[in-house]
């Protein structure tokens, strides 16, 4: 089981959770965060600084935002756009930095007005 980050988070990239993550597993795309499922421990740290409630532990993923438990796997199972090999699980995200680029479900979504 693992925690995942929905669509609340898409052009808002509070990096709140990551600063509260033990073990450095929420990587940062373009315009959304993604939570390693490999790497996170399950301790729940992130859920509650969450300033837009955009995480969620799997089970508790509303029906809405299902498709975003698969989309968040794929960030680290499929090659990124610019990208050769899938990411995988590198071991955290700090030493990876910023990746700029998305899954295919958050760069389709209509960008937010600032």
């Amino acid at each position: 089981m693992t925690y995942v980050i929905a669509e609340p988070c898409i052009d808002v990239v509070d990096r709140a959770c990551v600063d509260e993550c033990p073990v450095d597993c929420i990587y940062e795309g373009e315009r959304a965060l993604y939570i390693q499922p490999d790497e996170c421990i399950d301790c729940g740290a992130c859920e509650p600084v969450c300033p837009v409630q955009a995480i969620f532990y799997e089970d508790d993923l509303p029906e809405q935002w299902r498709d975003y438990q698969a989309d968040n796997a794929r960030f680290f199972a499929d090659p990124l756009p610019g990208r050769v090999e899938p990411l995988r699980s590198p071991g955290g995200a700090a030493k990876v930095g910023p990746l700029g680029v998305d899954t295919a479900l958050v760069s389709a979504h209509p960008k937010l007005d600032p």
